[in-house]
């Protein structure tokens, strides 16, 4: 079982994934589960129940390294969403 603190990091993971979609990084889940061998239905299981520990912390990696992503707005919801300005 996760902590509050815990699911709120699940929580922001899956924001980030609806921002990244809007700002048209990603088209959509199935894009970045595709590009990372993610199993698609663990994370729609993740994110209807993210108190349960399916959640991968290397998720949280791909977005700050791969679509420049705060880490520190992951983790603590603090500051803006782009650590860097992402490239078109």
């Amino acid at each position: 079982m996760n902590t509050p603190d815990s699911i709120a990091i699940v929580n922001r993971f899956f924001e980030a994934l609806q921002r990244l979609k809007a700002d048209r990084r990603i088209r959509g889940k199935k894009t970045f589960t595709d590009r990372y061998g993610i199993n698609r239905w663990n994370m729609n299981t993740c994110e209807k129940s993210p108190e349960r520990d399916i959640f991968q912390p290397a998720w949280l990696a791909y977005l700050v390294r791969d679509y420049g992503v705060s880490p520190k707005w992951l983790l603590l919801g603090e500051g803006g969403f782009y650590d860097i300005k992402p490239s078109p």
